[in-house]
């Protein structure tokens, strides 16, 4: 008896070691990421605390990070330094065009790859992802040249049209999620008399929620970041995207450093509300993507 109960007291000890070991982990694994985090978001606040800031306290070094006085007015001067409506509205326009093009074409390319049997598709599926490695600067002259041929610069066609040819990424990453959803399904759609479209657009689509709103999110901050497509072929300045409006605050002889940092901040704001309202969805279709191979 007395062996058992030094053995269950040793036992004992044991295990609030273990759990006192854990909470010291935990405990360091927080303060490691909650500095980590700080470190990232270093430059967001020196950028939120730059737009308050008057001119000439910008460039202080060592940097003053509460403003004195605070210049609430660099909001509204910059936003009327230039345009930022109308560019706005021309980067909405392009980012809803564009995100129409590829979640019609990728969805279809994707479930083809998917589902549907064909000689040599994954020979083609391999292909496509290969194209993924061709840097940008690679295809933008033949591109330009066949814009030009086709009359399109100075238009938004440049940056919508192409969407409708899909994006290996976006193939790539809806053709994981089809493959994690049940062939039973289908299955049963086709013994009901479904067609395939139907089938895509009744049975895969409402499923595959997570992984569209992936798609639209990526596509969105590609489209609200994008600088230099926009300015390869937007000549006009009344078709200005809000990436090539930032450069309205460079001078000949100096650059507005609060304006920039003003505009900046606004035109960050709605990537963050995007990604919030639609985070549930975005981290579901990531990782379930993965899911099956």
């Amino acid at each position: 008896m007395e062996r058992a109960l030094a053995w269950r007291e040793r036992q004992q000890l044991s295990g609030g070691s273990a759990r006192s070991n854990r909470r010291l982990w935990r405990a360091f694994v927080f303060v490691l990421l909650t500095i980590g985090s700080l470190v990232f978001l270093l430059p967001l606040l020196f950028m939120i605390s730059s737009s308050l800031k008057p001119e000439y306290q910008v460039l202080d070094f060592p940097p003053r990070w509460i403003p004195n006085p605070v210049q609430w007015r660099n909001y509204p001067e910059a936003l009327t330094y230039m345009p930022f409506g109308r560019y706005a509205l021309n980067t909405l326009t392009i980012a809803a065009g564009a995100i129409a093009g590829n979640l019609l074409s990728c969805t279809v390319v994707a479930y083809g790859f998917a589902r549907l049997r064909a000689p040599g598709k994954n020979a083609l599926f391999m292909l496509m992802l290969a194209t993924m490695m061709l840097p940008y600067p690679v295809t933008m002259i033949p591109i330009y040249v066949e814009f030009v041929k086709l009359d399109w610069v100075n238009t938004f066609l440049p940056l919508i049209v192409p969407a409708f040819f899909g994006s290996p990424f976006y193939i790539f990453l809806l053709r994981q999620f089809f493959m994690g959803i049940p062939t039973e399904l289908e299955d049963a759609a086709l013994i009901d008399g479904a067609s395939r479209a139907q089938i895509i657009w009744h049975v895969i689509l409402p499923l595959a929620t997570p992984a569209i709103a992936t798609i639209a999110i990526f596509n969105f901050q590609g489209v609200w970041n994008d600088f230099l497509p926009p300015l390869i072929y937007l000549h006009d300045q009344r078709k200005y995207t809000i990436a090539l409006g930032l450069n309205f605050f460079r001078s000949t002889y100096s650059i507005k450093w609060a304006y920039l940092m003003a505009a900046c901040v606004v035109t960050m704001l709605p990537i963050v509300l995007v990604f919030f309202l639609a985070q549930k969805q975005f981290i579901e279709g990531i990782s379930m993507s993965g899911l099956k191979g």
